[in-house]
């Protein structure tokens, strides 16, 4: 297996695990072989030629950036796949406490919020959905209903467990 971690993105860490729902791993895997099949059409075709003329010709350089950015973005994605994980539900005895995979009615300051904790891929806080490894997402975790937690990042909030449901 080739080593991709010269290629990954500064966020992502060799070794790294990658918690996904079924959904979110099927828009991955859509993604990639999306990429895949532009290369292959950018590089299929005629390639620019290094000179025109006397004068190094722009369109090359063009040409270059473009493939390297596509094989970069092909090697996280690829990356990501080999090292993802499906988010299921814990066994029964388990699902009284917060995990991955969760979705979660909380009280805050007398209001109420429902979201999803999902693996940082998939989190979207605008959809509801919150990653693991944020201030609340990581709070929250092992947590049953009723129980309170104050989480100070900047301001100290107050969060009660009101439900935890998984799908």
């Amino acid at each position: 297996m080739e080593d991709i971690s010269h290629s990954l993105p500064k966020n992502i860490m060799p070794g790294q695990r990658f918690y996904l729902t079924k959904e979110g791993l099927g828009k991955i895997k859509k993604e990639h072989q999306r990429l895949r099949a532009m290369k292959l059409l950018k590089t299929k075709g005629e390639i620019p030629k290094f000179l025109h003329s006397d004068d190094l010709n722009p369109e090359y350089f063009h040409f270059q950036e473009d493939v390297s950015r596509l094989d970069a973005e092909i090697a996280d994605l690829k990356y990501i796949l080999e090292n993802s994980e499906i988010i299921k539900p814990p066994p029964k005895e388990k699902q009284d406490t917060i995990q991955l995979g969760v979705k979660v009615l909380i009280e805050i300051d007398g209001q109420e919020d429902e979201f999803s904790i999902v693996g940082t891929l998939e989190a979207n806080p605008s959809l509801g959905k919150i990653s693991n490894e944020s201030p609340v997402g990581r709070a929250l975790f092992g947590h049953k209903v009723g129980d309170e937690i104050c989480i100070s990042s900047p301001i100290k909030t107050h969060y009660r467990i009101k439900r935890i449901r998984y799908s």
